[in-house]
């Protein structure tokens, strides 16, 4: 239940309600959504986003859940174990990058300003909070071995070779 406890309330929170309210808000307005977007090319490219931001999340949260040793990826009940498995070889932060790309995806999919300046917001949010509370707990709980993986993957831009620790 945990985990189905922390999908619903952060990234659905993130990739759900919060657009919902924003295309809701938008309705009427200059900046109401397209559905979708006329253009072959955008939809298409916000597919490839779409399905790019599912795969990340669904492969981090089995991850997570598999190699976890226990707890969620809600901050409130966090995992027990460092996970230098699959994608976090790449990016250290997958699972965000994830919701990066579905966000982008449906601005791009409904041709939505303010849902893709909601993506900027949580971004900067999400950034200081990683870098400022996040970081810092992950150190203090796995020592040097958060470090030296700290040192050799980027926090949000993937590295081609896969880490080796």
């Amino acid at each position: 239940m945990g985990i189905l406890k922390a999908i619903i309330i952060l990234p659905g929170s993130v990739i759900v309600f919060i657009p919902a309210a924003i295309i809701w808000a938008s309705l009427g307005t200059k900046w109401a959504p397209l559905y979708p977007s006329a253009a072959l090319s955008l939809l298409v490219f916000s597919s490839l986003s779409l399905l790019l931001g599912f795969t990340l999340a669904i492969i981090t949260v089995k991850l997570f859940k598999i190699k976890g040793g226990g707890g969620t990826p809600a901050p409130w009940e966090p995992i027990n174990n460092l996970i230098i498995e699959g994608p976090y070889k790449h990016v250290r932060n997958p699972m965000l990058l994830g919701v990066y790309f579905i966000l982008f995806g449906i601005a791009v999919f409904l041709s939505s300003w303010p849902i893709f300046m909601w993506l900027v917001v949580f971004f900067a949010g999400y950034n200081t909070y990683t870098v400022f509370k996040e970081e810092p707990e992950l150190q203090e709980r796995y020592g040097k071995s958060y470090l030296q993986y700290k040192e050799g993957v980027p926090r949000w831009i993937p590295r081609i070779t896969p880490y080796q620790g």
